[in-house]
């Protein structure tokens, strides 16, 4: 496998690192939503790879080499050797389709030799942990998938993916790997810290919080916020995201953040499940724990991938717009700490997002996280 990272500028053209690839099978890109809105930087992308399939999104800031940037966007070629690729694309019209969409997609890549998924997906009107669960039960918990939710920012206004065609919103796009030689590694780390009482989710709709210890969930935001937090919801809300578990399994908890509130009804929508039944603890983060959980992330990818330091890699971060939101202008002390992690010979690429998709480091099942940092690593077994 061979890589190249490029990166757009000024909205004119895209500059390649040293060695810049002839072709390629599989172009991922990374950009604002104001960057991919008119198809120019998809179409310069087309041009430069006509033979490639090319994927990407919106996002809360990329990762352009080492640094955060919301002026550039990125993104990663790669040149595969041994490795075939398929891909899906799906348009998706609320939450309450996400898993018939994700078993769609799924089936569709579902094949001989699929050794791996990656998804990029809508990231407002989709019910993420349905998604990669209708995925799942397509291909099997044996295919590991990884993946993550398009951003907007801090504006939860729209948010766009495409797959061999223009940035779209509502759209979903994947691609499956296939054969014995691709090695793909996975690491997934938080660094929040839990705090206050527990609590219990008493009522419920899929991914819409309607009540939390029999009051309305909003309410309890609204608590902790202070009334002048409380208006620049639902973006005040990531730095306070909730860990939920089944009271049963309480070693399976995952972490939920915000995509929008109904002031009107008191509720909240999660990018994910928030099951009726489940206990539900706040959580707040610190400058050194949410680097050294990407650190971790990164350590745990390169060690999962078992790929030799001297082999060509990518590695694909795709982080939470709520760490970002909580770091601020520290932001490039994750990125660093994670980067610190990967050989010399392996090229990193990634985006802020609205939810991130990687199996659990505890169960090994695939899911829909928040507030993490996920990594994916890529390469593939010389013959």
């Amino acid at each position: 496998m061979r890589a190249s990272q490029l990166f757009w500028h000024d909205a004119s053209r895209w500059s390649e690192s040293p060695g810049g690839l002839e072709r390629a099978g599989l172009v991922f890109y990374f950009g604002t939503r104001q960057m991919l809105a008119d198809g120019a930087l998809y179409d310069s992308l087309r041009q430069r790879f006509p033979e490639a399939h090319v994927l990407g999104c919106s996002t809360g800031g990329q990762l352009a080499g080492t640094d955060v940037s919301d002026d550039m966007a990125c993104a990663l070629a790669l040149d595969f050797d041994a490795t075939t690729l398929r891909v899906m694309r799906a348009d998706i019209a609320g939450a309450a389709d996400s898993r018939a969409t994700g078993q769609a997609i799924g089936a569709g890549l579902k094949g001989d030799g699929l050794a791996g998924v990656f998804v990029l997906s809508d990231g407002l009107h989709v019910n993420g942990s349905a998604l990669v669960e209708g995925i799942v039960d397509a291909v099997g918990r044996g295919v590991p998938v990884s993946g993550g939710l398009a951003g907007d920012g801090a504006d939860f206004v729209e948010t766009l993916v495409g797959c061999d065609g223009p940035p779209m919103p509502n759209a979903i796009a994947a691609v499956g790997f296939y054969g014995d030689a691709i090695r793909i590694g996975h690491g997934s780390a938080g660094g929040w810290d839990v705090f206050g009482p527990m609590r219990r989710i008493t009522r419920a709709d899929g991914n819409v919080l309607h009540e939390v210890d029999g009051k309305p969930a909003l309410d309890l935001y609204k608590l902790y916020l202070g009334p002048e937090e409380s208006q620049n919801l639902p973006g005040s809300a990531l730095l306070f995201p909730l860990r939920i578990f089944d009271p049963r399994h309480p070693e399976r908890s995952v972490v939920r953040t915000i995509l929008s509130v109904d002031q009107e009804a008191g509720s909240m929508t999660f990018a994910g499940d928030m099951p009726t039944g489940w206990s539900a603890q706040l959580m707040r983060g610190n400058f050194h724990r949410l680097c050294a959980g990407a650190a971790e992330a990164t350590q745990r990818a390169v060690l999962d991938a078992g790929s030799a330091p001297d082999t060509q890699s990518a590695a694909i971060f795709v982080s939470c717009i709520g760490r970002r939101l909580l770091m601020g202008q520290r932001i490039d002390e994750e990125i660093e700490a994670a980067t610190a992690e990967l050989s010399e010979h392996c090229l990193p690429v990634g985006f802020y997002s609205y939810g991130e998709i990687s199996p659990d480091e505890e169960s090994g099942f695939c899911q829909l996280h928040n507030q993490t940092m996920t990594v994916t690593v890529l390469s593939e077994e010389a013959a």
